[in-house]
């Protein structure tokens, strides 16, 4: 009989193969994810929304209302004080004191300042450096500007601060015509006069406050650094030099991809993006922090209680209109009396407007998740 290679012969038993039965690969248990709003009410959800003004120099009894009796999550320390370090932190300790009563629903508060340094340098005093204007900061290297900054967080931590709404991103024309440009380049608030210098330098300023413990807001999206007026001061500021493709949008990207940080939006008209609303009421605007930049923060809005750009509009017409625009938390920074009334128009809204009260939902949620990291 002919075998042929590699066949066994008829007559042979055909070979045996055991194969062992697979060993069952355990499905992972995903893991939950937790709701970061659980246990709280709407009346909290709303009041999460809202960053109220004190005086840094006392607790503001309206500011204190604000927290026990309409929940308000954060405040601002506002003005300016030469008492130092013990002197703020006794007033930070009277809000934060409030959280154990449960006004918030147990979620701690954002305690924040200007602390950019030059003339927007809110605390100074024993314990406080007298900060360089940013101008002057970009003049160290990146790392020495880190380092120093890093300092200067460790300064406002000592005093119970943990946001300091700073570093200014706007880029500013150029050194020629700084001086008419009166929010920024007038003030020396700039870091540069391109996309590259700001980003390294208000990043490094940025670093050195997270490295103490101090979360940093870069402002005011998408630039102030061609204007002509002043918002604070100003109806219709327009500015016409910024476009969404522009490095006034851009520097953004590389800024919040370096850590956790805020946006904080303007309260001038973009033309060349949205000519028909301020930044801080425009989806269109604010909608490119989510979209160009690819930003999943927190987005503030400028002070929205006693800014000439806002004034237009009523308390409670301005804090909704920021809310359904993408904004996550309004600043009522000059003049807390208003919040009551901005806080009322938005609750009312929620309870009426299944829609908005999503959009209420997502915006408490991310600043919750922000305050939990």
């Amino acid at each position: 009989m002919l075998v042929l290679a590699g066949c066994a012969p008829a007559s042979a038993p055909a070979p045996t193969t055991t194969t062992a039965a697979p060993t069952p690969t355990a499905m992972p248990t995903p893991t939950p994810t937790a709701d970061p709003l659980a246990g709280l009410s709407l009346e909290e959800r709303v009041g999460q929304l809202f960053m109220v003004g004190t005086d840094v120099s006392a607790a503001t009894p309206a500011t204190q209302a604000a927290i026990t009796d309409r929940h308000a999550g954060s405040i601002f320390l506002h003005g300016r004080t030469q008492s130092g370090t013990a002197a703020v932190a006794a007033v930070v300790d009277q809000f934060t004191g409030l959280v154990g009563s449960g006004a918030t629903g147990g979620i701690r508060l954002w305690v924040a300042t200007d602390q950019e340094g030059g003339e927007v340098q809110v605390l100074r005093g024993p314990g406080f450096d007298d900060m360089p204007y940013a101008i002057r900061q970009a003049d160290l290297p990146d790392d020495q500007l880190h380092a120093q900054a890093a300092v200067w967080g460790g300064q406002l931590a000592a005093a119970g601060v943990d946001m300091n709404l700073a570093p200014v991103a706007d880029i500013v024309t150029s050194h020629d015509t700084r001086f008419s440009n009166p929010p920024i380049g007038a003030l020396g608030r700039q870091y540069g006069y391109d996309e590259a210098t700001v980003a390294a330098k208000a990043g490094a300023f940025a670093q050195g406050m997270r490295d103490a413990g101090v979360l940093p807001v870069f402002k005011h999206f998408p630039g102030l650094g061609h204007v002509t007026a002043n918002t604070d001061t100003t109806a219709n500021v327009v500015d016409t030099t910024v476009t969404a493709d522009g490095p006034d949008v851009s520097v953004y990207r590389s800024l919040t991809a370096g850590g956790p940080s805020a946006v904080m939006v303007s309260t001038a008209i973009y033309q060349n993006i949205d000519p028909a609303a301020p930044a801080v009421f425009s989806p269109t605007v604010v909608g490119l922090v989510r979209s160009t930049v690819g930003f999943d923060g927190v987005i503030m809005t400028d002070d929205l209680s006693a800014a000439a750009a806002a004034q237009a509009w009523s308390p409670g017409d301005r804090a909704v209109l920021a809310l359904s625009a993408g904004v996550d938390l309004v600043l009522a920074s000059a003049d807390p009396t208003v919040f009551a009334a901005m806080y009322d128009a938005v609750l009312a809204k929620a309870q009426s407007d299944p829609a908005f009260a999503r959009r209420v939902d997502e915006a408490a949620a991310r600043i919750v998740a922000a305050k939990a990291r």
